[in-house]
Formats: structure tokens, sequence, C-alpha cells
């Protein structure tokens, strides 16, 4: 790790320690840490990106579009490398919630989100892409039973 000093206004460090408080963190390094990461990924829109990325695109939609249910699940299926599992929920009599876990190379779950959430019916939609490098990069090992409930 290195070391870095930086200079920031007062009222944008009572912003930085107010976010902790919320979020609960025991220090400054690893709140800065995180927003960093946050704001690197928000900023880095590249559109020939081919790190590889876990993502979830969440989305509502009105169920009675035409053909909208079906179009959203041929498109799931036409990018099948991409799409690895749904969640489906109903919310009231007109509008459905979908939330698929995405997983491949940035630009292509980019893509494959902004198309869904550009479909007509879609009403909301909000993609959440994380590097796959980074999912455990706090250095800790997260152990995965095997088949059987066995390590």
């Amino acid at each position: 790790m290195q070391r870095l000093t930086i200079t920031i206004d007062d009222d944008l460090l009572a912003e930085v320690d107010a976010f902790m408080e919320r979020r609960g963190y025991d220090n400054r390094s690893e709140a800065f840490r995180d927003l960093l990461r946050s704001g690197l990924e928000s900023a880095d829109t590249g559109a020939s990106d081919t790190r590889p990325c876990i993502a979830t695109l969440s989305y509502v939609y009105d169920h009675a579009a035409r053909e909208l249910p079906k179009r959203l699940t041929q498109e799931a299926h036409d990018h099948s490398g991409l799409a690895q599992a749904t969640l489906h929920v109903h919310i009231d009599q007109e509008s459905c919630l979908e939330v698929t876990v995405l997983k491949g190379e940035r630009a292509e779950v980019k893509a494959f989100a902004d198309h869904v959430i550009a479909e007509r019916g879609v009403r909301h939609g909000h993609v959440a892409m994380m590097p796959i490098e980074a999912a455990h990069g706090d250095g800790h090992a997260h152990p995965h039973a095997t088949k059987g409930g066995k390590k």
C-alpha cells in the first residue's frame, strides 16, 4: 500500500465524515478507498473495455406492454453467457421488477444493460458494475462449499 496526503476543504471533509457515520466506517482511509473505487468505476465508461466484471441490472417494467416480457426473456436467452440468474417480482397489477446478475466484459455488460433499459415499457432501470478482481480485494478468503457441502 501507498500512503498519500491530500488537502480538502472543511465542508467536503464534513460530508466525508457524515458519509462515514451513515455507512459505519471505522476510519477515513477505508472510506476514501471505497469512494475512490466508486468514483473511478463511474468515471471509466470506455466503450472498448474488456475487463471482466459482475453486475446487477435492476429494472421495473409494464408487464402488459405489448410483447415486452417475451422480448426481455428472448434478450436474456440471446445473451445467456452474460445473464447468470434473474429474480422476478410482481409489484402490482401493472408492474414487475427484475434483477439480473450479469457476468462478462464491461463493454458487453453495459451494452446489454443499456439495451434492456431502453426497451419500450421499461420504466426504470439501473446497472451496478463491479470489477471481478475487486470481489475479494480485501485480502481474506471466502471459502465456498463444494458439492455435497464439503470444502
